[in-house]
């Protein structure tokens, strides 16, 4: 009879996700966070918590702020300021999809319909502009200025990114460059200053910080690479997305760039028309899937997304072995296979 299983073994036993298992190890600090959410999206004006609990509690895996809190907890920290930061992360990153919801002219967000569309374009906005001013005010309650400065530069580097992004539509002409700009812009900037902030609290090494934030930067990437795949993917609608929502707004993504770049000399006129003219036709979307198939690029993208995946896993030389660095590592493959 073998000896007693750690908390990782008995939940990997059960067949859970990486994600799960995290969850699992830092359950009690979750817990508070989810709480403070809650706490600080309460507002008088009634619509505000409303709009806001609509999609903070649509099922979303929280795993931006999950990796301040096992940043925080795998570096020793033993205050309570990882929950405040783990909150505001939990914000920036809900009031940028409402936000881009509005942008995008989104229908579904996480499988529900989108909150753009069942209150408006100018609630949303609103609402999203609530949520950063709350994030900013639970930043300022930490007391650390390199905290507040690592969070409030990746909300800046965001809003970046949606304006680089945007200006990119129905562009050809754009370069694997700059939509990697806009991926490490839009993306992994949160990723990044996610695990880069919960880190930076515990008092650890610079190298140990560094790592981490190399960590969440790659696993950004590799994230925003598998979720431009899936939008050309059947996958996509297991996961309750549409299929093809990139394409219909006409947005560069690297599926579409490798596609466009390798394309016959025959497909050149089809490209332009439904990328450069926006001129598309329902049957357009599965011409473009089967080219997208055609020319590798699909299969590119994802051999892309498994290299940052690995440059992530790599980057956790700098924690010391234990549960949450093992569940880190996972996090990073599965990010990658969910599109299988």
């Amino acid at each position: 009879m073998g000896g007693p299983t750690t908390l990782q073994e008995h939940i990997h036993q059960a067949g859970v996700s990486p994600v799960e298992r995290l969850h699992a190890l830092i359950a009690a600090d979750m817990a508070t966070t989810d709480r403070l959410i809650h706490a600080r999206m309460t507002s008088g004006v009634a619509l505000i918590p409303d709009l806001a609990r609509h999609l903070i509690d649509s099922g979303g895996k929280r795993l931006r702020p999950m990796l301040t809190l096992a940043a925080a907890q795998a570096g020793g920290y033993t205050g309570g300021h990882h929950v405040r930061l783990a909150a505001a992360v939990e914000f920036i990153h809900t009031a940028t999809l409402l936000h881009d919801d509005v942008v995008d002219e989104s229908a579904l967000r996480r499988g529900k319909v989108s909150a753009n569309l069942m209150w408006g374009n100018k609630p949303s906005v609103l609402v999203g502009d609530f949520l950063f001013s709350r994030a900013f005010q639970l930043m300022v309650e930490t007391g650390n200025l390199a905290v507040l400065d690592i969070l409030a530069g990746a909300a800046a580097v965001i809003a970046e990114g949606e304006v680089m992004q945007l200006k990119s539509a129905n562009n050809l002409g754009v370069t694997e460059e700059h939509y990697l700009k806009v991926v490490s812009s839009k993306t992994a900037a949160l990723f990044a200053a996610a695990a880069e902030s919960g880190a930076l609290l515990s008092g650890r090494s610079d190298e140990f910080v560094c790592g981490l934030r190399a960590y969440g930067e790659n696993l950004g990437i590799a994230f925003q690479l598998v979720d431009d795949a899936l939008d050309y993917s059947g996958r996509q609608a297991l996961m309750g997305k549409t299929v093809g929502d990139d394409f219909r707004e006409a947005k560069m993504t690297l599926p579409l760039i490798l596609a466009h770049a390798r394309a016959a000399e025959g497909d050149l006129p089809f490209w332009k028309r439904v990328i450069e003219t926006g001129n598309q036709t329902e049957r357009d979307l599965d011409r473009a899937i089967t080219l997208i198939e055609q020319t590798g690029a699909m299969q590119e993208t994802m051999a892309r997304a498994r290299a940052y995946a690995d440059v992530a896993k790599a980057a956790l030389k700098v924690m010391p072995d234990s549960d949450i660095k093992r569940a880190l590592a996972d996090i990073a493959d599965f990010c990658v296979e969910r599109a299988y």
